[in-house]
């Protein structure tokens, strides 16, 4: 079965493509944000948010020797040990409340030179709400055709006396 199979091929082979999220998630965890293509910044995204659930849970964890299990992951897959050692270490602490989106991506416009969509992607503040949740309506159960036809119309509007004017004219008929 091919569950599950479609991934960002980013038009490179596999290696380049790992080394490239590699590299792109180093200057993400070093500078914070970073510009790039629109495509690079949606395909980073699972990638750095996998790599930063591995600092949290090495944070979690009890013993030494699964905290150093997860550290060795992400240096296999980012492949830069000062960056894991700066997320493991400094960074972590801001997302332990966070139970995931790590990151916001915004769209910048298009590129001068080839008009790619081009986007900055950042780690989010561990204060960033996001937007605020509205409230679902409560859905009102529709009642059935014959129950309504029967039921009285009643008019909410209170009714109010005419003047003797308007009376008047109205009941005048007009040749």
């Amino acid at each position: 079965m091919r569950h599950s199979k479609r991934r960002h091929k980013l038009g490179v082979s596999g290696p380049h493509r790992a080394a490239m999220y590699g590299n792109l998630s180093v200057a993400l965890i070093t500078h914070g944000r970073i510009k790039t293509t629109l495509a690079k910044a949606k395909a980073l995204r699972p990638f750095i948010e996998k790599v930063v659930t591995l600092a949290k849970k090495a944070n979690q964890a009890n013993d030494a020797a699964r905290k150093l299990h997860f550290r060795r992951l992400a240096i296999s897959r980012v492949r830069d040990k000062k960056a894991v050692a700066e997320l493991f270490d400094n960074k972590v602490t801001e997302f332990l409340d966070r139970p995931g989106g790590y990151t916001r991506i915004y769209k910048t416009g298009q590129r001068i030179g080839d008009a790619a969509e081009m986007a900055l992607i950042e780690f989010i503040d561990a204060s960033d709400e996001g937007y605020p949740k509205t409230k679902k309506k409560k859905s009102v159960p529709k009642k059935s055709k014959k129950v309504a036809s029967e039921a009285p119309v009643k008019n909410t509007k209170p009714v109010e006396e005419e003047s003797s004017e308007q009376k008047t004219s109205e009941e005048i008929p007009k040749d």
